[in-house]
């Protein structure tokens, strides 16, 4: 893949490349592209994913950074 690189004059500094835009142009042609369902297997698989993927908005017993400062 050819990348777009583009060299300009950056501000109290000497001439810089800048690198373009770097994936391929076009729509997705997987069927399922999206649809995690048919990727689990078992019904322990799908909670697993739904209890990890809303874990931010529903869940209490967050630290740091990740903490909400006002619960859901």
């Amino acid at each position: 893949m050819e990348y777009e690189v583009t060299k300009i004059k950056a501000h109290g500094r000497q001439e810089v490349c800048l690198l373009g835009s770097t994936f391929e142009k076009g729509k997705p042609e997987e069927k399922n592209a999206g649809h995690w369902r048919h990727k689990l297997e078992d019904r322990q698989q799908k909670l697993k994913y739904l209890q990890s993927a809303e874990r931010y908005w529903f869940s209490t017993d967050w630290f740091g950074s990740e903490k909400r400062k006002n619960p859901a």
